[in-house]
Parts: structure tokens; C-alpha cells; sequence
């Protein structure tokens, strides 16, 4: 083996620069957070060649001293950090003290900066093999301005792998975006072969702040999204949730900012996923931008080079809060969210969708009080929890109930919303035109499949079975928490041969196990024994329901295993007793199912996660057919 030699500075830091310069997109990151960091409200990004010719960032910060400016470019230096205390509870984004030293060492850089407005300022420039730094007097208004030319050039073996111009350009441009929309104080301006892509202005309102993520994510975007804002015990989740009918074919609109930094974690991902699972289609991704707030002590920024990852110090909790807060904002969203119009974006200053956030109670059936229309009954038998575990009533009865208990609505309110409805008796259950529901009254049936309603806005087409499918749904389900989760002890005893480790985490949460309705005993030191299961699994594979279960627990902290089991069986049942097709309908039933729709929660999709209703406005309907043109 040959001598052991130190490594040369430069060598060193092209060794530390493989972890943090991966491509020009790494660069731009690395230099974007340090200007934020310094406090500015203003960016510019000039970019040449996808950023492999030249990088130039300019800001408006503080500014670096002219004694500071060569320990700047050295390696492990930072204001930002003092102690190994300080690494507990990091609120910079930046802070190894180590973008400038590695960028320098593959690349042409130096960095002018000012602390005043005097207009003059130093310059630094680092060169040799020792990487000695050179400070030289400049004029240069307050803030910095670093100049990045010809990334890699002495590392040809990294810049063969560099991409197409347009492809590195695509990657540092999401760099750019996603910081644009965790630091809405910020204007950003980015130009690319001197030509403009990005104006963004400093975001004060949130009507600026919902412009800023539609320039980002698209109109539609935020044309089918809802405001989320909810903060339990030192933990707070805001931001913008899709909806569910707005799913992707693949993960692309999905930015989660953990205390204003981008995030890819595992636990955040599961629980959004969990969140959305009873209203997405099958192999369909939500689109959000979603901020999560906590204690900086209570999450680990440390763990990877590129801080892409994070570490929560307590998983479960976190895991705990982002479901149920996405979970009941989803619930909360209504057809009259839904039915929002794209010019309270471009018109008014009034933020688009609702804020969620004070979650409403839920009734005994299972649905959001406050809707469009009160609620005039209690449930049908056929909810009853005598009836929902050994099948369901036939859906002639239901239907005909709908018709007794929603006669008010009578034709009047199938004729539309002409004089002969606004003058009803009130009584009766029509309300005046200024109180049209949002999914208005229904006017006729089309080939036993579909409902043709008539409100403020145009037509509305609600495919009945897929809205009865919800309804039934949502109400058995309420009416199967409301009784606990049951348990049935099995005739003989499952013994499960696993590992020390499962065994011993398995042994740690047996009080979860019980709250989901499993009975399970450590009986040896790799051997468990389950003894009880939920009534409704009883003919499950209890030994492959455990160990998921128990992987669960291992990765997320949590397991909702069994309720999405018993959820699987409740959505089953409820499509198999729902309203068919070429089932005829009387206009009161036909209503009697608008008006649940409009107070059952997550209505706007099937148990499947299809749609249930669409809108065609007037101005569509005038579009189809030219009208005033």
C-alpha cells in the first residue's frame, strides 16, 4: 500500500463537492438559500447555457465584510452555526459552511459584496491548488452578487455527465420554484440566454400569494385547490390542497415545506397518501403545496448532504397530525367549494376556495353541519348498525324513503328556477331563487344513469349511482366507528414465528393493536400468539394482517391497516346496495340525493375515487353552441 499522503485543499473540497454540486440546479440551490438567509427580498438569477457557462445571483442582504469575505470561500465556515447546540435546532437554510468552498473548487467563482449603500464593495476570488483567496475592491451596491463560470471544467469526468441544455435549465428551474413558493417575502427575477422567464413579484396578500402559486403550478392548480389552515399543540399545517377530482398521472405537484424548507420524507409522504386514499383514483397522485410548522428542536435537518430529508424526533405525532388534518379538510370540502369560478382569481382580491381549518361536527349520520340545507330527517333504517353488518335493505325502499322525505321539493323545483318556484310555499321546501342550493334541483333522468339538475350556474350532471355509492357509504361508516372497533377472540389461536425486533416493537405497542382490535401476545422471544381480531376480519389472513401491521409501526409510526380493511368491506357493501342504473327515479328522489350530496362529506367522488357530478356553466353551454358571437 502506498504512503499516506494529506490531500491538497482543492482535491479535498472536489471530493466534498461531489456530495453538494451535483449539477447546475445544486449550484443555484446552495446560493439562493444563502441570500435568503442573509435576509433578502430580492433575487436575480441569470443563467447561461442551463447554468453550465455561467450562474449569476444577485441580492439585496447584508452583505459580507471584507474580513469575512476569504473565510467565506474556506471550507467548514459559517456565521451560522457556533456550537454543536446550535445544530438541535437550525432555522437557517444553510449551514455546513461548505457551498462556496466545493462550488469554487469545479468552477470559475467569485463573489462581490457590500454591507452599505455606498456603492463600493470587495471582491474574492480563490485560485492556485491551495485555493488561496484573493480580495479585491469593487463597486457593488448593498447585498452580493456571486459569478459562477464554467461549472466543471476541471472535472471533465463529472461534466460528462451534465445533461441537454434543457434539461439542466428544467431541473434549476424547480430549484427556483420551489424556493419562490416558501419565501412568498422574496421577489424573484430569473433570465435564462438573457431572456425572462420568471417575474415574480413580493407576495404581501393572500390573493398575492394564491397569484404566485398559480404562476407556478398553473391556474388550474389553484382553480381546483382549498385553503388548509390548522394548528394543534406547537404544530401548524397550511397551505393549498387539491382536489381529490384534480389528481395527476404522476407525482408532479407535490411541494411540502417543512419551516420553509423542501422536503421528500417518507412519513410525509404516507400520511398525505393515507389522507387521500378514500377519494383518489386508483393510480391517480394528489397535487398540494402544503407548509408544515413546528418547534426547529423537534426535526433533524442533518441527515443528508443535499438536506432533502429530514428526521422528526417524534414520528408518530407528526405522522398523526398531517392525516387528520388533510384527512377532515378533504371532508370539509363541499360542492359549493368545488363550484368556485376562476374569476376570484383574476378580479378580486378575496383569496380563492375556503379557508379549512375549525372543523365541524359530525352529525349521527356522519355528515358536516352548516351545509347548503339542514338536514329535515334522521337517518333510514336502513342505516341502522342491526342492518349494515349483515348486508343492506333494498335500494327500492331506500329510494322510496327519499321520495316521502324530500316531497317538498315536488316538480316545482323540477320546472326550474322560474316564478312558479320562487313563489312556492316556503313550506314546501323550495327555497327562493337567491337560496338555490349549490347543486340546484333536478329537472329529468337521462338513460336511467345520470341526473340532469338545474342551478344559479347552468346544468349539473351527477351520476346517481356513484352519489348514492358515497352517500351509503359515509353513513356506514360513521355508523361503524360509532360502535368501536369490535373484536371476535378466535376459536384457535394464530402462533406467528418473526423476528426478535418485530417481536419487541410488536410487545411496545400492544395498546395500538388493541385499538385496532387486535389481540396480540409476545409468547416467546421471536413468537407471537393473536387471539382476538375485528369482527369484520374474521375471515382475513390474520398472520399477513399482523406483520403489515407491524411494518406499519416500524416505518411510520402508526398503522391504519385495519381500517382501511374495514373500509375496503364498508365500500363493497354500500356499492352493492346503491341506486342502479335504468333504476327510474321520481324528481323528489332525484332531489332528495342532491340535498345528501351537498351535506355528505368527500360527495364529489365514489368509494372508487370517480368522479360523482360535474358543472357546465352557462358560458360553456353558450360556447358549445356560438351563442353571441
Amino acid at each position: 500500500m502506498s504512503k499516506i499522503n494529506k490531500l491538497s485543499p482543492r482535491l479535498a473540497n472536489q471530493i466534498a463537492a461531489g456530495e453538494v454540486v451535483e449539477r447546475p440546479a445544486a449550484v443555484v440551490k446552495e446560493l439562493l438559500e444563502n441570500s435568503v438567509d442573509a435576509g433578502a427580498t430580492r433575487l436575480e438569477v441569470d443563467v447561461e447555457q442551463g447554468g453550465i457557462k455561467l450562474i449569476r445571483i444577485r441580492d439585496n442582504g447584508c452583505g459580507v465584510h471584507k474580513d469575512d469575505l476569504p473565510l467565506a470561500m474556506a471550507r467548514h465556515a459559517t456565521s451560522k452555526i457556533h456550537d454543536l447546540d446550535d445544530l438541535e435546532g437550525v432555522e437557517t437554510l444553510g449551514f455546513r459552511g461548505e457551498a462556496l468552498a466545493s462550488i469554487s473548487s469545479v468552477s470559475r467563482l467569485n463573489m462581490t459584496s457590500s454591507e452599505e449603500n455606498s456603492g463600493s464593495g470587495w471582491k474574492v476570488v480563490t485560485e492556485g491548488r491551495d485555493m488561496e483567496a484573493q480580495v479585491l475592491p469593487a463597486a457593488h451596491p448593498q447585498g452580493t452578487t456571486v459569478e459562477v463560470r464554467d461549472l466543471f471544467f476541471n472535472t471533465p469526468a463529472r461534466r460528462k455527465f451534465l445533461r441537454k441544455e434543457k434539461t439542466e435549465f428544467g431541473h434549476l428551474d424547480d430549484v427556483v420554484k420551489r424556493l419562490a413558493l416558501s419565501h412568498f417575502n422574496v421577489a424573484f427575477t430569473v433570465r435564462h440566454n438573457q431572456r425572462v422567464v420568471h417575474s415574480l413579484k413580493e407576495a404581501k396578500t393572500e390573493a398575492e400569494e394564491d397569484r404566485r402559486v398559480a404562476s407556478i403550478c398553473g391556474p388550474n392548480f389553484i382553480q381546483n385547490a382549498v385553503r388548509v389552515d390548522t394548528e394543534i399543540s406547537g404544530l401548524r399545517l397550511w397551505g393549498w390542497m387539491g382536489l381529490p377530482t384534480f389528481s395527476r398521472s404522476q407525482a408532479d405537484l407535490q411541494y411540502f415545506f417543512v419551516n420553509g424548507r423542501h422536503v421528500r420524507d417518507k412519513v410525509v409522504t404516507h400520511a398525505v397518501r393515507q389522507a387521500y386514499r378514500d377519494v383518489l383514483y386508483h393510480g391517480r397522485h394528489a397535487a398540494y403545496v402544503l407548509y408544515f410548522e413546528l418547534d426547529p428542536k423537534g426535526v433533524d435537518v442533518n441527515v443528508h448532504p443535499t438536506k432533502h430529508e429530514v428526521r422528526f424526533r417524534e414520528t408518530r405525532q407528526v405522522h398523526d397530525f398531517l392525516f387528520r388534518s388533510l384527512h377532515r379538510a378533504i371532508a370539509e370540502v363541499t360542492p359549493e367549494d368545488t363550484l368556485a369560478t376562476d374569476d376570484v382569481l383574476a378580479e378580486s382580491d378575496t383569496p380563492q376556495g375556503q379557508v379549512i381549518g375549525e372543523f365541524r361536527e359530525q352529525t349521527a349520520l356522519g355528515l358536516g353541519q352548516g351545509g347548503a340545507l339542514e338536514s329535515q330527517v334522521a337517518a333510514p333504517a336502513y342505516y341502522s348498525s342491526a342492518n349494515h353488518a349483515s348486508g343492506v335493505a333494498p335500494v327500492r325502499e331506500t329510494m322510496q324513503a327519499y321520495g316521502a322525505l324530500h316531497e317538498g321539493a315536488g316538480t316545482a323545483g323540477a320546472v326550474g328556477l322560474a316564478e312558479s318556484a320562487i313563489q312556492h310555499d316556503v313550506h314546501a321546501g323550495v327555497p327562493s331563487n337567491d337560496d338555490v342550493p349549490p347543486l340546484g334541483y333536478a329537472v329529468a333522468q337521462l338513460h336511467g344513469i345520470y341526473i340532469l339538475a338545474e342551478n344559479q350556474d347552468g346544468l349539473i350532471v351527477v351520476d346517481m349511482h356513484a352519489a348514492h355509492e358515497r352517500v351509503t357509504y359515509e353513513r356506514m361508516k360513521v355508523s361503524w366507528h360509532s360502535q368501536s372497533m369490535k373484536s371476535q377472540p378466535l376459536l384457535v389461536p394464530v402462533s406467528m414465528a418473526i423476528s426478535r425486533g418485530e417481536a419487541e416493537l410488536a410487545e411496545d405497542s400492544r395498546d395500538l393493536f388493541q385499538r385496532l382490535g387486535l389481540d396480540v401476545e409476545r409468547m416467546g422471544p421471536e413468537t407471537l400468539l393473536v387471539r382476538q381480531v375485528p369482527v369484520f376480519l374474521r375471515d382475513a389472513n390474520v398472520e399477513a394482517l399482523v406483520r403489515d401491521v407491524i411494518s406499519d409501526i416500524k416505518t411510520h409510526g402508526s398503522s391504519d391497516r385495519v381500517e382501511g380493511r374495514v373500509n375496503s368491506l364498508l365500500g363493497t357493501m354500500a356499492c352493492h346496495g346503491s341506486v342502479r342504473a335504468n333504476r327510474k327515479l321520481t324528481i323528489p328522489e332525484m332531489n332528495g340525493l342532491l340535498r345528501d350530496m351537498e351535506r355528505t362529506e368527500r360527495s364529489g367522488q365514489c368509494n372508487h375515487g370517480r368522479p360523482t357530478w360535474t358543472q357546465m356553466s352557462m358560458k360553456d353551454l353558450d360556447k358549445l353552441f356560438l351563442r353571441g358571437r
